[in-house]
């Protein structure tokens, strides 16, 4: 495609490359898949700071402006909250969201922004429909679900208005999954146009990956059933129960040993449970390290608090369904999570915040080689089937376009 003729997209949003876990991967695949496949690619993001909520040391000197994988890149400074409250997370994105919109920008063809942040993707949607630029809201988590669910009613009305507002301004509307768009039609009333893209598994193929030596230098044991949860931990996931059931296990004298890989602003406060003999925290890892450990594992654990029904599809599903390992959920049977593991079928649905139901599943699949690789097969087939990352690029393209108009 001649340069003067390239399509020219900006993705605005928070995350980015190099977070390793979230959103971040997945805007950063879209970006830099769009510019391989000849579009004029730019994006204004934030300081690598998730799932820390800090900017680690490694990451502070990443400069400015620079041209990534093709695509251009503009980083801005915003706050990013240690404590997490209702007013901390408004100021981190709309500190964001400002220093956003009054960035250069170029000429775009069509503005993408990305939610969260809501807040920051209103601000940002507001300057470019000024401009008359075209503007499509990728959603990846629902607000209006969020702030029910974790048990902030009080301020959900607005939040459904700012959000269905937002919708309503955009040319189009792209969610992750079927039951996203019935929530933003139904419910939201948003009368855009609404398309479903899905994530997709960013990661190679782990299949086959157990280390004998990674188990060893993370003290497990061959007899141990390692139950690895990946990713962030905050509110939504509801780790606590987890760390309940590895007192179970303990008590128990189980095999099972539940292994939380990663951060988040929880961390301190699950560690402050107490230790115990089955239970292990492990620092964020880099690629390598990461994927070496996820499959080494026995099983892989997507863990939500109880009442969490809609609000998001965990990211890390995405991932576990490339290890060839078996997935637990501990989740609540109405929710896209429960759905997600039933069209997968990776493998047994627990209730939430139930410690003997999590370690019971664990032990079942420890003593049954067969059924867990069978879970593992059935994730890998679904990933390979409907989470791949050209069909969505592919998708996304597709949307683009319709909105693209050359000014």
């Amino acid at each position: 495609m001649p340069a003067d003729s390239r399509r020219s997209v900006l993705f605005v949003g928070v995350n980015y490359s190099p977070e390793p876990t979230g959103i971040g991967p997945y805007t950063t695949g879209m970006a830099t898949g769009l510019a391989a496949h000849g579009w004029d690619v730019s994006a204004v993001t934030g300081h690598p700071h998730y799932p820390w909520w800090r900017i680690p040391t490694e990451h502070r000197g990443l400069p400015r402006r620079a041209t990534v994988d093709g695509v251009r890149l503009r980083r801005v400074h915003h706050f990013v909250p240690r404590k997490h409250n209702a007013i901390t997370r408004a100021l981190h994105e709309v500190t964001f969201g400002l220093r956003a919109a009054f960035t250069r920008w170029g000429d775009p063809d069509a503005v993408v922004v990305v939610s969260p942040a809501l807040l920051a993707s209103r601000i940002v949607a507001t300057r470019a429909r000024l401009r008359r630029v075209p503007v499509i809201t990728w959603v990846q988590d629902i607000y209006t679900l969020g702030v029910k669910e974790t048990g902030g009613g009080l301020g959900s009305g607005l939040i459904a208005r700012l959000e269905r507002d937002l919708g309503n301004a955009s040319h189009r509307v792209v969610v992750i999954h079927d039951r996203f768009r019935r929530m933003f039609a139904d419910d939201l009333a948003v009368t855009s146009p609404i398309d479903v893209v899905r994530n997709w598994s960013h990661v190679p193929d782990l299949h086959d990956r157990r280390d004998g030596d990674v188990r060893r230098r993370y003290g497990w044991s061959d007899d141990d059933v390692v139950v690895l949860h990946a990713g962030a931990m905050g509110a939504k996931q509801g780790l606590e129960s987890v760390v309940h059931a590895s007192q179970e296990a303990a008590r128990r004298g189980s095999a099972v040993r539940f292994v939380l890989l990663g951060d988040g602003n929880q961390r301190s406060a699950l560690e402050a449970l107490g230790p115990n003999p089955r239970l292990q925290f492990i620092d964020p890892l880099g690629d390598d390290d990461f994927y070496a450990v996820l499959g080494s594992a026995d099983a892989l654990l997507v863990n939500e608090r109880p009442g969490l029904t809609e609000m998001s599809v965990p990211s890390k599903m995405t991932t576990y369904f490339a290890t060839g390992l078996p997935v637990i959920a501990a989740v609540d049977v109405s929710s896209t999570t429960f759905d997600e593991m039933q069209a997968a079928g990776a493998g047994p649905c627990v209730p939430p915040a139930d410690p003997v139901a999590l370690v019971d599943a664990a032990e079942q699949l420890g003593a049954d080689a067969t059924k867990a690789a069978e879970y593992g097969r059935n994730g890998q087939s679904y990933r390979q089937r409907v989470l791949t990352e050209a069909a969505a690029i592919s998708r996304f393209a597709e949307v683009l376009d319709g909105v693209a108009v050359r000014r």
